[in-house]
C-alpha cells in the first residue's frame, strides 16, 4: 500500500464532504440512503481522537463513494450530475469557516456529542435510530447561524421529519469532514488551481 500523503489525507476529508452532500441530495430527492454511506459518515462524528484521518471514517473504503464522485467532479465528466451535492460542499465550507471562529459553539458540540456517543452501544448495525439526537444538535448550534444551506429537492421528502432528521445529521457530519479538511491545510482556492493533484490524489485512493 503507497504512503498516503498530507494531499491524500486532504482529498480524503474533501470527499468525506462530497459523499454526505451526495446522501443529503438523494434523501431530499428520493427519500433514500445508501446505509453503509450514511453510517460511515455519522460514526466519524464520534471519532474525536482518531489515528489517522482516514481513521475518522473508518478506513479509506468507506469513503469510496466520495472519492468516486469526487473523481468525476474533477475531471469535468459528473459536473452537470453532482450540481446539488457541489453547491451544497460550498455551504458547508462556508458554515466550518464560520464555526472555526466560535470555541464555545464547538465545545457545546463536542459535548453533545460525546453524550450521545453512549447510544450507539445499542446501535451496532444501523445507526440511523440516533439522527434525531445528532440532527438536533446540528439545529441547536451551525443551524442558527444567519447563513443556512437551502435544501432542494421533493416536497413530500423534505417534509418527512424522519428525512429532516437524517439531512441534518448529514449536514453536521459533512462540517465535521470539512474541519478535518481545513486541518489538513484545505483552502477554497485549492479547489481551481490544484484540481488536477487532486484528482491524481483521488485516483491513487481508490486503487488502495
Amino acid at each position: 500500500m503507497k504512503e498516503l500523503t498530507r494531499l491524500h489525507y486532504r482529498t480524503l476529508a474533501l470527499a468525506g464532504v462530497l459523499q454526505a452532500t451526495v446522501q443529503v441530495d438523494r434523501i431530499a430527492r428520493t427519500g433514500q440512503i445508501d446505509p453503509a454511506s450514511f453510517n460511515a459518515l455519522i460514526l466519524g462524528l464520534f471519532s474525536f481522537d482518531p489515528d489517522t484521518p482516514a481513521a475518522v471514517f473508518g478506513g479509506i473504503y468507506n469513503l469510496r463513494p466520495g472519492l468516486i464522485a469526487l473523481e468525476k467532479i474533477l475531471d469535468g465528466a459528473g459536473r452537470a450530475e453532482f450540481q446539488q451535492p457541489i453547491r451544497y460542499v460550498m455551504g458547508v465550507l462556508h458554515l466550518q469557516k464560520k464555526l472555526a471562529s466560535r470555541a464555545e459553539m464547538q465545545a457545546v458540540i463536542r459535548s453533545r456529542l460525546q453524550h450521545t456517543e453512549k447510544k450507539l452501544e445499542f446501535f451496532t448495525n444501523d445507526i440511523s435510530e440516533i439522527s434525531s439526537s445528532v440532527a438536533a444538535i446540528y439545529q441547536d448550534t451551525i443551524s442558527q447561524f444567519k447563513y443556512r444551506i437551502q435544501i432542494v429537492g421533493s416536497h413530500q421528502q423534505l417534509q418527512n421529519p424522519n428525512n429532516a432528521n437524517k439531512i441534518r445529521a448529514l449536514l453536521l457530519a459533512a462540517v465535521r469532514a470539512a474541519v478535518l479538511w481545513r486541518q489538513l491545510g484545505g483552502h477554497r482556492w485549492q479547489l481551481l488551481t490544484s484540481r488536477a493533484a487532486m484528482l491524481a490524489a483521488t485516483r491513487e485512493l481508490l486503487k488502495q
